[in-house]
């Protein structure tokens, strides 16, 4: 199973280039998913979202596609991956299991300066649920940030992968790798034209692959060539696999995924 997307659909600047001239905001969602067969929800980064609307947005998809949701800030950048047992109820009971069976990996994307610390992953990696009963169990340990509105149930118990990118230098380190295959979660394969760590250990059962962009960060566009090499790397890892693209300022993006998801149809 390969999926490919971007990471989000709500740019002003994709009017006109990628979204056809006219077509009103609330159907950008719907056209993505003609052309592509998944999205990264990133919202969902920076701000708790409601149950309401992930239904509305899987409402808007077909039955196929999957959403990646991208996990909060709050517990990668301002926690720190350490005392998360609240907000990560708060997280899973936010209205992620709405999406039901369009539900896809988790990542977490941490921030460029934090350090590894093998007990800090160890004992944040223990707490991820890894199936949506698990995490409707534990959405039900939310607090009141969520109260009146929160999602504590799955329309059935699927498995529910998760996906770390880390970004600084000192995860260049052999427990790492270890500590996420013991989990199951994998390690994102990110190219970031440069900025931060390249990693390609498989870690799970699964790829997850963001594309910032080829030379300059969140700007440039995959040539054929390149789009060719990802192709031949995600046919050889022989997995499951979910890949975005995150070159969304100059509208690369959703055009670049389509190339890569032409490409990995016709071989």
């Amino acid at each position: 199973m390969i999926r490919i997307g971007t990471s989000g659909w709500v740019y002003p600047r994709w009017r006109g280039t990628f979204y056809p001239k006219g077509l009103v905001q609330r159907r950008e969602l719907e056209y993505m998913a003609q052309c592509l067969n998944s999205v990264e929800i990133n919202g969902s980064f920076y701000a708790l979202q409601r149950p309401e609307s992930y239904q509305k947005w899987a409402a808007e998809t077909p039955d196929d596609f999957v959403f990646a949701v991208k996990a909060p800030r709050f517990i990668t950048h301002m926690k720190r991956l350490v005392d998360v047992d609240a907000p990560l109820a708060n997280f899973f009971a936010s209205g992620v299991l709405a999406l039901e069976a369009r539900l896809g990996p988790v990542l977490w994307q941490l921030p460029p300066n934090l350090r590894f610390d093998e007990r800090v992953l160890a004992e944040f990696l223990a707490k991820l649920p890894t199936s949506t009963a698990a995490a409707a169990e534990l959405a039900t340990q939310h607090d009141d940030k969520v109260a009146g509105r929160a999602y504590t149930t799955t329309d059935e118990n699927r498995q529910l992968r998760h996906a770390i990118e880390v970004r600084h230098p000192s995860f260049d380190d052999p427990a790492v790798p270890h500590l996420l295959r013991d989990k199951g979660v994998a390690l994102v394969i990110a190219d970031s034209a440069g900025r931060y760590p390249y990693f390609e250990d498989v870690t799970a059962d699964f790829v997850y692959v963001r594309l910032h962009g080829a030379e300059e960060l969140y700007v440039s566009g995959y040539t054929p060539e390149a789009l060719d090499e990802w192709a031949t790397k995600i046919r050889g890892w022989g997995k499951d696999a979910f890949v975005y693209f995150d070159n969304d300022v100059k509208a690369r993006a959703p055009f670049d995924a389509m190339g890569l998801s032409e490409r990995l149809q016709n071989s």
